[in-house]
């Protein structure tokens, strides 16, 4: 049986669709005859501790020559000395689900040191794997070469379309992790010029990633009067998560960037009509026909497509008809995996 590792920051268990890759990854791997080790790195990446760094530098010093070692962007962006050190005698693969220097909020410095930082490391790896091809052409700017990268998008499992609200409150879910880039502030801006209508809205996503943003999220939602109709819940398990995505009407994003977006493609398996901002992926992401796409920080425009889909529901019925056909066409989890396989035996091959 081959052999690779996978080396990721924290938990793999974390509840975040860029984990939630790796870890199907890793199964469908396996499935593929792979023996993947999995080592869970520090926590404190991308800005690893002294201690952190000691630590990563002993873990790959321990590697045997020609291993193929996946290591997640959150990490590998990180650590330039360890890949210009290691690069020559392993077969490093970067995972990349969007570069560092993206995130929003980040201050100027740290975003050019983290720019730097990245395009050092991503020079000594064997492969780069993204998710989307909109992060492919931006690690262009990076000097990856065309040929040392591979677009291997996210997976979904089939599942029964949601259910159409015709009538009453609609339900709108949000999924993702309560970071500024997820661009909740602009949701909860937009819908608070939507009192008038019948709504509900849950937030389903970490609140202990960015302490700061998730108070300052839920101090707004109570200045704007909205508590009764925002829910915030946390991280949640995959079967409860599933039930989320049952029981919406509505799927909105208000992100500043994607990657990919993994949880626009769960609402786009699961049939729902989506409000999502034209930020990085999204656009390759989303099927034109199944959602309505505004600028990202436009809370109006935001507002204005929701309300289009509260006061219509012949145009919830039509996009959500398009979603369910669209989702038929999405990349399986064994598709996305069988690809990884094939960069890892290519990596093997150098």
């Amino acid at each position: 049986m081959k052999r690779a590792a996978l080396l990721v920051p924290g938990s793999l268990a974390t509840l975040t669709g860029g984990y939630g890759y790796d870890r199907q990854i890793v199964a469908g791997l396996r499935n593929e005859s792979w023996h993947i080790d999995v080592y869970e790195l520090d926590s404190s990446f991308p800005r690893p501790t002294r201690a952190a760094l000691a630590a990563a530098d002993r873990l790959f010093a321990s590697f045997p020559d020609g291993l193929p070692v996946i290591v997640d962007g959150l990490a590998y962006g990180a650590l330039p000395e360890l890949a210009a050190a290691h690069g020559a005698r392993l077969r490093l693969v970067a995972l990349v689900h969007h570069p560092l220097a993206l995130e929003t909020g980040l201050p100027q410095a740290l975003a050019d040191r983290f720019a730097a930082s990245e395009r050092v490391a991503l020079g000594h790896a064997r492969y780069v794997v993204v998710t989307s091809r909109s992060t492919a052409r931006a690690l262009a700017t990076y000097g990856v070469e065309p040929q040392r990268i591979t677009v291997i998008e996210p997976g979904t499992d089939r599942s029964a379309p949601s259910p159409v609200s015709t009538s009453g409150i609609v339900e709108l879910l949000c999924v993702g992790t309560l970071v500024p880039r997820k661009g909740h502030a602009t949701l909860i801006e937009a819908l608070a010029q939507l009192t008038d209508k019948a709504w509900r809205l849950t937030c389903v996503g970490s609140d202990t990633r960015d302490p700061v943003n998730a108070r300052a999220l839920r101090r707004q939602v109570r200045e704007l009067g909205l508590a009764d109709r925002i829910v915030f819940t946390g991280e949640v398990a995959t079967d409860v998560l599933e039930q989320h995505y049952r029981e919406a009407h509505v799927f909105v994003l208000a992100t500043h960037h994607e990657g990919y977006g993994m949880a626009l493609a769960e609402a786009i398996a699961h049939g729902l009509p989506i409000v999502c901002t034209r930020a990085g992926a999204v656009p390759e992401t989303l099927p034109a026909e199944a959602c309505l796409v505004v600028p990202p920080g436009d809370s109006a425009a935001v507002a204005r497509a929701l309300a289009a889909l509260l006061d219509e529901p012949a145009l919830r019925l039509r996009l959500a008809t398009a979603a369910a056909a669209a989702g038929r066409r999405l990349p399986t989890w064994q598709q996305a995996s069988a690809r990884f396989a094939a960069v890892l035996d290519a990596a093997i091959r150098t």
